[in-house]
């Protein structure tokens, strides 16, 4: 392991966790894309109602990476936990930084005695698929990712007779 730490975020943690979520974005080419903000990750991951947990991997007392997983339910396994984001910056991935986040995320979900931990990677993102093929997960290539934004709920509702 190298010279970090993995532990679970803290709210005071979120304006680093956020700065890496848009550096995400930027790597996906989705500059302006994100609409959450710090007070949103913060009430909806430390407020009276969480909505996810966050691991933080720490290097010389700044946040170099993070991953954020929820709860969901699989109609076909049982309980499951969502990865939805996985995030190392630049300069530190090939450090083991990611795969101590992973580490922590498949022994938190061990612990939850979940059914399978799911996740996405944009199928251009290479380095990412074999990461995630050499620990032993499966890349669904044959699933296509589905998603009603805000706007296309709302039209989805306009249209309910």
């Amino acid at each position: 392991m190298g010279d970090f730490t993995i532990r679970d975020a803290q709210a005071k943690d979120m304006d680093q966790v956020w700065q890496l979520i848009h550096e995400l974005a930027v790597f996906e080419k989705e500059d302006n894309a994100v609409e959450v903000t710090v007070e949103d990750l913060v009430r909806d991951g430390f407020g009276e109602k969480r909505l996810f947990h966050c691991f933080v991997a720490e290097s010389n007392g700044k946040i170099e990476g993070m991953a954020l997983v929820y709860p969901r339910y699989s109609t076909w396994k049982g309980p499951t936990v969502h990865l939805e984001d996985l995030i190392v910056t630049e300069k530190m991935r090939g450090s083991g930084l990611g795969t101590a986040l992973l580490d922590r995320v498949v022994t938190y979900g061990a612990q939850l005695g979940v059914k399978r931990i799911n996740w996405e990677v944009l199928d251009w993102n290479e380095p990412a698929i074999n990461f995630y093929e050499a620990k032993g997960a499966n890349v669904m290539r044959d699933w296509d990712v589905v998603h009603l934004n805000e706007q296309g709920i709302q039209n989805y509702l306009n249209n309910i007779k």
